[in-house]
């Protein structure tokens, strides 16, 4: 399997030394992110996240499906990821790396698992009919602090989304195109995001945020905290390394709950300012007043 350049002897020196120095390559605060960009596609559930030279977007679709045997009175909501070799030489199609895996199911617990989604909305017909959701996420480049940017990217997608309405009539279920009704969003409960923090040093007494691929290459250890703006921890996960002493791991958390705000915040900025670009010409309060009748 193909692997990425080590950092050289040199770039190794030069950024640990400047980290002992307070300083870092970029000349960001070691709890800055870099530029964060977020927008919307055309269509309903398509989400593009910029994190530095992190790229990311998510695109959620649904159909009518049958629902499991086990529970027939929830809808089915699936997150598939992908990392081609487009992005990094060590990435191959249908062979899973251990980033991959690792994103995979960190967006599984923090999403899916968290219960973010109301999936019991989504039961058209118990045991007959159910929505499938499925969020696909396409990573377009990978320059560190890739778990951060998938997260907030199917997040929005998923509360930017709009289903075809539909009616039922004893067993007749009639799902409606958008002319016909408006599109309705997901039943969404909370949003969870995910905020890694990387250490270094030989204690793990450095802490950043947002770190780069190189810096990431060269940190000892790492944790990701995955919480909404209220405080509620969906989980945390940390994979080996160097061990952290509780007080660090304690604001650690804190400084997670004020990124998870911010997000918050961002995301609900940006789903207010698309809403209005759709509205130009108020067909969608056309919809409304259409279905209220």
């Amino acid at each position: 399997m193909p692997r990425d350049a080590e950092p050289s002897l040199s770039e190794r020196t030069f950024v640990l030394k400047a980290l002992e120095e307070g300083l870092r390559i970029d000349n960001r605060k070691f709890d800055q992110f870099r530029p964060l960009q977020l927008s919307f596609g055309d269509e309903y559930g398509v989400a593009d996240v910029q994190c530095g030279k992190t790229r990311v977007v998510a695109k959620v679709s649904a159909e009518v499906t049958v629902p499991y045997t086990d529970r027939p009175f929830d809808g089915i909501f699936t997150i598939t990821s992908e990392l081609s070799p487009m992005v990094a030489p060590s990435f191959e199609f249908n062979r899973p790396t251990e980033t991959e895996v690792l994103l995979s199911r960190l967006l599984e617990k923090t999403v899916r698992r968290s219960g973010a989604l109301d999936t019991e909305s989504l039961c058209l017909i118990a045991g007959q009919k159910c929505w499938s959701v499925r969020a696909d996420l396409h990573v377009l480049s990978h320059d560190g602090n890739l778990i951060d940017a998938a997260c907030l990217a199917v997040v929005a997608a998923l509360r930017h989304f709009r289903k075809p309405d539909t009616s039922i009539e004893g067993e007749a279920l009639t799902v409606y195109t958008a002319a016909e009704r408006e599109p309705v969003p997901l039943s969404w409960l909370h949003s969870p995001f995910c905020v890694t923090f990387s250490f270094f040093g030989e204690g793990g007494d450095t802490v950043l945020l947002d770190t780069t691929w190189l810096e990431e290459q060269l940190r000892v250890s790492s944790c990701t905290f995955s919480l909404n703006k209220h405080g509620e921890i969906c989980q945390v996960s940390k994979l080996g390394g160097a061990d952290i002493d509780a007080p660090v791991f304690v604001q650690c958390a804190q400084t997670a709950l004020n990124k998870s705000k911010e997000f918050t915040d961002l995301l609900d900025r940006k789903l207010v300012e698309d809403a209005k670009r759709r509205d130009k010409g108020g067909f969608m309060a056309e919809l409304r007043a259409e279905n209220e009748r």
